[in-house]
């Protein structure tokens, strides 16, 4: 009988753990992110001087959920050292650094599949990941894509992982920090100032954010009462313009991709002395380096619909961010009179003998390419070549039912592919092989649909 008992426990799973992955299995980056677990909540708390920027003492609590019986898991963070790990309040038996980026726990009592787990991890030491951005203020900026979050927090750090974040900074009085969604009390002591945020929409890891300057910080709000946050570093532009036109691009936007997802939105300018993306649509609040205008502006913010509210299942999926929100920049354009049927037929007609031009794929461009710039420029080609398919009303009503349908989580590609079609009444198969699985010139039915006429 105990024997019978025992063996279906085994089959189970309910005697003895696995091992968590440590990736997801990306195609891209494998060893992105980590499995046997679902995060759900970060709570980081950091303490650090950003006029020396080179020590930063770290406490991140994460809670989680096993997704199978669980005796070992593993986090990403590169760098620091590694002070204590608790798991559901009890010391790590074992904690171990592998390759780049793992921090292997060993929990002291097995986590069973679906249970909770609150995993704290205390960190100190000099910042070395890439996208830990030392300002010419003396501050700093932590922002990059494809990672990003590992320079300064424990994650799972693949997009495919969304959770809640809530940010807790101490810095010198003299600076202010801002980060993603809304703010919480400043408190001051003995010289310093924390400052606390938080984003309670699930967030991809390389979205989450962080920027200690001495910001010029300006707050207004958009007609709904959402408050717009705009920061400003030291060197860095202050457009009254621009700035002023957050609100009307929200609601364009809005009209074309249904309503702004989050609590909040603005800006964070920096002068960055490193090589950082010139923009990056951190969630709720752009980065910029320099100034911004309306055009890196609209870009930005369209991606808190493609990339943020909606993100993508794995890299393969970049055109789901950046075909829409480049797309979403000629729709601004064309809102303030331009004719993007006669600007598609000219850059068409400028590229029917450049097979180059067609060579990458916008749906997996490769590994070595996964943002490639055939998603900015042909991916709005196909976006527009897509809408004359099959016409306004059923192509802006998808994508509003779309961002409705994922919100907070994530899509592939395909599956936009398939959405597209079933919304549409369409066989969409042949456009979008032409388009996003090909690497040649599309034939004339997909590249001169309706009014195109090319």
């Amino acid at each position: 009988m105990w024997n019978t008992l025992l063996a279906a426990a085994l089959i189970a799973g309910s005697v003895g753990g696995t091992p968590g992955a440590d990736g997801v299995g990306d195609p891209y980056f494998p060893q992105d992110g980590n499995g046997g677990y679902r995060a759900e909540h970060y709570e980081v708390k950091v303490v650090f001087d950003p006029a020396t920027a080179d020590f930063l003492s770290g406490d991140t609590t994460i809670t989680a959920r096993a997704t199978q019986n669980l005796d070992r898991f593993n986090l990403d963070l590169e760098g620091f050292t590694v002070t204590g790990v608790t798991v559901n309040g009890v010391p790590a038996a074992k904690v171990d650094r592998e390759g780049q980026h793992e921090l292997v726990v060993t929990p002291r009592h097995r986590i069973p599949s679906n249970g909770a787990m609150v995993v704290r991890v205390r960190y100190e030491g000099k910042p070395v990941g890439e996208s830990w951005h030392k300002l010419h203020s003396g501050g700093v900026s932590v922002s990059g894509e494809p990672h990003s979050a590992t320079a300064w927090y424990p994650v799972n750090d693949h997009p495919s992982d969304k959770a809640t974040f809530a940010l807790t900074a101490t810095v010198p009085s003299a600076w202010t920090v801002i980060g993603n969604g809304l703010p919480g009390p400043v408190t001051e002591h003995d010289g310093h100032r924390t400052y606390r945020w938080h984003e309670d929409h699930p967030m991809a890891s390389y979205l989450s954010t962080m920027a200690a300057d001495k910001f010029t910080v300006h707050n207004s709000t958009l007609p709904d009462g959402k408050p717009v946050i705009n920061a400003y570093g030291q060197g860095t532009t202050i457009d009254p313009v621009a700035e002023q036109r957050i609100p009307e691009i929200i609601q364009f936007l809005s009209s074309r991709f249904g309503p702004y997802p989050f609590e909040s939105t603005g800006s964070i300018v920096v002068d960055a002395r490193s090589s950082g993306s010139p923009a990056l649509e951190t969630q709720t609040r752009p980065t910029y380096e320099g100034q911004f205008f309306d055009a890196s502006a609209v870009h930005e913010l369209a991606h808190q619909w493609f990339g943020d509210n909606v993100s993508f299942s794995d890299w393969r999926d970049g055109c789901l961010a950046e075909c829409f929100a480049q797309y979403a920049g000629q729709l601004w354009e064309e809102h303030k009179g331009a004719d993007l049927d006669r600007s598609y037929r000219s850059i068409v007609d400028s590229h029917r003998g450049d097979p180059a031009y067609w060579q990458v794929t916008l749906y997996d461009p490769g590994k070595d390419r996964p943002l490639d710039y055939a998603l900015y420029d042909r991916g709005s080609l196909m976006l527009h070549a897509l809408r004359r398919t099959v016409g306004d009303e059923k192509f802006f009503g998808t994508l509003q039912a779309f961002q409705q349908h994922f919100r907070d989580g994530n899509a592939s590609w395909p599956q936009f592919e398939q959405f597209m079609a079933q919304r549409s009444g369409q066989d969409l198969t042949g456009f979008f092989h032409a388009w996003a699985h090909s690497s040649t010139m599309p034939a004339k039915q997909y590249l001169c649909p309706g009014s195109l006429n090319c």
